[in-house]
């Protein structure tokens, strides 16, 4: 079926000003005198057109578009009439002719015009006031017009070469102005319960979903002034019953042209008040659009409710034998959500036994619990995916698998859980079968006690019977999308756990991943070893408000014990706690506990905010990794809200993950923390002052920080006014290559305060290398002794080994290598070794450094010693801090990507 609405529209194709069509071929052209022989100048303010295939289920389809299209017009008056009229014309079309339907309706200001067309032209037709007689009403064909004639003020028939259209016009009653629809007088115990003064809640919502709009009452019935919520959008505060990735979201609401239903509105207290709504969508003078919504109390939706309309008059039409009785229980078009199915079912099963509420719940897989999916006239969420045992244990559901009436609930208590404490006392439950299995059960509760008796409960299973299959099949591809859903979100996951090794950026994304996808508020604890104490290390809130009245809350209760058994379990300790507080601050807001209360009421609503975001059901979740408890994670819903299932499921696959990725995160960070201690240990914890000598040294790790490099540095005394200093490379990374640095450091200080000159403490230091054995590694090294002179110069010897050679830049800017190369240590047993004797004057520098200076690459090119020299160049007058700072910043620059090796610079200037 395809169907267009267009409000205040034209017909599209050129009409006569008489309001009829131009037949272009007439049996009998006195018929069309005889039909409609005035003339007529009425407005057409408003059409409706659909398009149905021929098919037995396209005349309930089209029943139900003309019923729906003329009360949404006001025309309640003529629906019946109309509805039977159609029911007869698209049987003709669809099942008796066999073609396709198209359905017209257009509305002016005194009457409503159907036309229903078919393509089926060369049918012949019998005429009012033919020759040919219209026979008997049981005849198969022709009764539709015998209907037309019976019913409609005026009505014809036009013909092109390929369609064939018939058409009535059913004119409006002459009533009072203003009057659109009655009830009949009913006495004042059977009118719908409201509180002494209905309030009615009128909110504007603009294009964009922002709230442009907010009248008194909604102020009383919420708590929010408008200045607060005026610009927000109603996402906000609507409390949506909506699972996310299925059924009609409040986005989607706010889109249609006509809404009604029920859902919560987050109060200013922190609650949750359910309501029913009525929207409707307007545009202004200027053509922009918004949604105008009328909201209530629940209890009070009889306010703006619209009137059941259930197809009664359907069952005189005889020409149908294809009424499908799903969807005359359900109404067309059915929802195609479940969650719109099933709120649809409750709202008709508690409409047909005329109860105060509905609900419905769906058996689990293994049917051992029912889970609360849908409901009417109760505080639904509270109880949405609530679950409850089917054949034993505490509040368990007896009577699931079989028909139920219950007189007075306070004769059997916890009869039915769902219902305790509502103050409903009748009530009469049925299952939803498929194949013999029970896939849920619907019930229907009144708050007077023996209202429903076996007869109730009959015309309630027939209804169940034709929606279980619908139903199962609904909720089997709900299942089936959010299982897609899931494995791409735990895709997502994994993706983003596998790319982080920080322990505190796991904690955020594992808190992220499930704020607000599965949960409304979280908090991850740790444990260090399997001595400690879980440590609350991690809260999230959706609204960032609330986190640190979350974390406070958290802070002051113990935390869950760390049980390794698998799934999900309930933790009350957090709800417990909310409550206890939310009450004890109101008691002191009242005075109630000798304090102030003017002293106290500013903290009244953090606390109950806190109390209501941590209100309803929270689980804890396991986080296992390597057979060991290093964690747990919290998810928790706001008050009285519940997990379902397959988010629980979802969130148990997720934990695993999250697991194994902060198990790994805390390794690498241990890893890291041991690499930084024991590089910290291979360079010297401080540098000693030498008078009248600057010296200033940048060392710089390559890598992610978790391995021990091989380049060191050293500056320390050896006797009155004589000091050593070396900078070398160890080959490689890793424990092996930090063996090698502390062996050289330490040795490097024992052999020079023996009194050995420079070859004499390098040949020493090679042979100690050399019996490492296979743990050796050869190593380049500069080292040398300074002393400064009475004349403000410095005396060096210096000795290179394998290093890149020292470079001495002069006052007036020249530069020169200030040592010779020699073998490096760690490859051959003997050495000979010579030191040379540089003179430092006032202003010079000396620059030492180690090759991940000289070596570093971009693409081609390399740095080298003739580019280190002319940076070295520029650094004339510069102090020794000055220097080594402007040659790490060449360095940095020379290339784009991050060093791939350690560099270590040693600057010494002669003030």
């Amino acid at each position: 079926m395809t169907t267009g609405l267009i409000p205040g529209g034209q017909p599209p194709e050129p009409r006569p000003t008489d309001g009829l069509p131009h037949p272009r071929s007439r049996p009998d052209d006195r018929v069309a005198q005889h039909v409609d022989d005035r003339p007529r100048s009425s407005v057409i303010t408003a059409r409706a057109a659909a398009s149905f295939e021929p098919v037995g289920r396209s005349v309930a389809t089209a029943r139900a578009f003309v019923r729906d299209t003329l009360q949404g017009w006001g025309f309640a008056d003529v629906v019946d009439d109309a509805v039977v009229l159609t029911s007869e014309l698209v049987t003709n079309a669809v099942v008796h002719a066999g073609t396709h339907a198209d359905l017209l309706c257009l509305r002016s200001d005194d009457g409503v015009r159907i036309e229903v067309s078919d393509r089926y032209p060369e049918r012949e037709v019998p005429l009012q006031g033919s020759p040919v007689t219209m026979g008997s009403p049981d005849r198969e064909g022709g009764r539709g017009l015998q209907l037309c004639a019976a019913l409609a003020g005026h009505w014809g028939v036009d013909y092109t070469p390929t369609h064939k259209t018939v058409w009535f016009r059913l004119d409006l009653p002459e009533r009072p102005v203003g009057t659109r629809a009655a009830g009949p007088a009913l006495p004042a115990h059977l009118l719908p319960l409201a509180d002494a003064r209905v309030r009615v809640a009128v909110v504007q919502i603009d294009r964009t979903g922002a709230i442009s709009a907010w009248n008194e009452d909604a102020e009383e019935l919420f708590g929010y002034p408008a200045d607060q919520v005026v610009g927000k959008p109603l996402t906000d505060l609507a409390a949506w019953p909506h699972t996310p990735g299925t059924g009609t979201g409040i986005a989607e609401a706010l889109q249609l042209s006509r809404w009604e239903g029920s859902y919560g509105i987050r109060c200013a207290d922190g609650r949750v008040t359910p309501v029913y709504a009525s929207h409707l969508r307007v545009r202004d003078t200027d053509g922009e659009p918004s949604t105008v919504c009328l909201l209530v109390r629940d209890h009070e939706r009889a306010v703006l409710q619209t009137p059941s309309r259930v197809p009664s008059s359907d069952t005189s039409s005889q020409g149908d034998q294809n009424t499908d009785p799903f969807e005359v229980f359900i109404g067309s078009p059915a929802p195609d959500d479940l969650d719109g199915l099933l709120q649809r079912t409750v709202e008709r099963a508690r409409d047909m036994l005329d109860g105060d509420s509905a609900f419905l719940l769906l058996a689990t897989d293994d049917e051992t619990e029912l889970e609360v999916r849908a409901s009417t006239g109760l505080p639904s969420a509270r109880q949405r995916f609530a679950r409850v045992p089917v054949e034993a244990g505490p509040g368990r559901y007896g009577s699931a698998r079989m028909p139920a009436v219950h007189e007075d609930l306070l004769a059997v208590p916890g009869a039915v859980p769902l219902l305790n404490g509502t103050g409903m006392r009748a009530v009469v439950t049925v299952p939803l079968k498929v194949e013999g299995r029970l896939t849920g059960s619907l019930g229907v509760a009144a708050e007077a006690p023996g209202r429903y008796s076996n007869e109730e409960a009959l015309r309630l299973q027939f209804a169940a019977d034709r929606i279980a299959l619908a139903v199962e099949s609904a909720r089997l591809g709900e299942l089936e999308r959010l299982r897609r859903g899931s494995l791409s979100f735990l895709v997502e996951a994994s993706d983003l756990l596998a790319g982080t090794l920080d322990r505190d950026q796991t904690l955020a994304l594992m808190a992220q991943m499930t704020v607000p996808t599965l949960a409304t508020w979280c908090a991850v604890y740790t444990i260090a070893d399997q001595a400690s104490e879980p440590d609350l290390s991690y809260v999230l809130h959706e609204d960032e408000e609330l986190i640190d009245g979350i974390k406070s809350l958290l802070s002051k209760i113990a935390p869950p014990d760390p049980v390794p058994t698998p799934g999900a379990r309930v933790w009350a300790a957090p709800g417990e706690a909310a409550h206890d507080a939310a009450l004890r601050s109101s008691m002191r807001s009242l005075g109630l506990s000798g304090g102030s209360a003017h002293r106290t009421s500013s903290g009244i609503g953090p606390t109950l905010a806190t109390a209501s975001a941590v209100g309803g059901e929270t689980v804890v979740l396991p986080l296992v990794a390597r057979n060991r408890v290093i964690g747990m994670l919290t998810l928790g819903k706001p008050t009285d809200e519940h997990f379902r299932q397959e988010i629980l499921e979802l969130a148990e696959d997720l934990s695993r993950r999250a697991a194994l990725a902060l198990d790994n995160a805390r390794l690498y960070s241990e890893r890291t923390a041991i690499s930084q201690a024991l590089q910290r240990s291979l360079l010297p914890p401080e540098l000693p002052e030498v008078e009248g000598v600057e010296v200033e040294v940048i060392y710089r790790a390559a890598g992610e920080g978790n391995e021990v490099g091989g380049d060191f540095y050293d500056l320390f005394p050896i006797s009155d006014g004589a000091y050593g200093f070396a900078i070398g490379d160890v080959c490689g990374t890793g424990p092996n290559a930090a063996a090698v640095t502390g062996l050289a450091r330490h040795a490097l200080r024992l052999l020079a305060r023996e009194g050995l000159s420079g070859p004499a403490v390098l040949e020493r230091l090679n042979s100690a290398i050399l019996d490492e054995g296979a743990r050796s590694r050869f190593l380049t090294l500069l080292y040398g002794e300074m002393r400064p002179q009475e004349d403000g110069s410095a005396e060096l010897k210096v000795v290179c080994a394998g290093h890149p050679l020292p470079l001495r830049l002069r006052q007036d800017g020249t530069v020169e290598p200030a040592a010779e190369p020699q073998p490096l240590l760690g490859v051959m047993e003997d050495l000979e070794l010579y030191e040379e004797t540089v003179t430092l004057d006032p202003g010079d520098v000396l620059l030492c450094v180690t090759d991940g200076v000289t070596e570093r690459r971009e693409g081609t090119r390399m740095l080298g010693d003739d580019g280190l020299a002319d940076v070295l160049t520029t650094c004339t007058g510069l102090t020794a801090g000055a220097v080594a700072a402007r040659v790490m910043r060449a360095v940095e620059r020379f290339a784009s990507d991050a060093p791939s090796d350690d560099m270590a610079i040693l600057a010494m200037r002669v003030a």
